[in-house]
């Protein structure tokens, strides 16, 4: 099962210098238990033959970690999890959607990972969004951590996520897609590892 390939972002973005000052994880706050944590907001952005966009990320201070993750990332102050999302799609990949727009959130999790040699905790809304045509996407939104972390875009297919022995954020990423694709949201938001 081929994985449609739509190269969205060239991995030949320019190279920029990381600013030594910056701190990449300056979004994140310490829970009590000393992790850096933050609440984020994710899209399931889903195009008109059913595939859900999913970003290839790697860890700048490890090259054999890896992993394919859906858009989104951490909110701002004062900002609601649909607004977040809709405005990390922006950032990310150029598109504009409307929060209001969103379905959901159809799911949220607490996960744990590893981000530049670090353990770090997010907590995540996750929002349904079809989109239809096929776009010219941009990175002209992404900081400076985003550049060195993000590379390739592409539409994957369930099938094709369900065969693909890549590591796939959030692991359940089927499960959750399926009855959403088939029947639409239910109105629950399900909780997921």
């Amino acid at each position: 099962m081929a994985v449609r390939r739509q190269l969205l972002v060239a991995t030949e973005q320019p190279e920029i210098a990381p600013d030594a000052d910056a701190d990449p994880l300056h979004e994140w706050t310490p829970d009590p238990d000393g992790v850096p944590a933050r609440e984020a907001a994710r899209v399931l952005l889903v195009n008109q033959h059913d595939e859900v966009l999913l970003i290839h990320g790697y860890d700048t201070d490890d090259s054999a970690h890896h992993w394919w993750f859906t858009v989104g990332g951490g909110l701002e102050p004062h900002e609601t999890p649909a607004e977040g999302a809709a405005r990390e799609v922006a950032e990310e990949t150029g598109l504009r959607l409307d929060p209001a727009e969103l379905v959901g959130p159809v799911c949220r999790r607490s996960a744990e990972f590893r981000f530049i040699s670090k353990t770090v905790r997010q907590r995540e809304e996750f929002f349904l969004a079809r989109v239809d045509g096929d776009y010219d996407f941009s990175a002209e939104g992404w900081t400076d951590i985003e550049r060195r972390t993000l590379g390739e875009f592409r539409w994957w297919s369930l099938p094709a996520i369900a065969a693909s022995e890549e590591t796939i954020y959030p692991s359940e990423l089927c499960a959750i897609l399926e009855p959403l694709l088939a029947g639409g949201w239910d109105g629950n938001t399900r909780h997921i590892n």
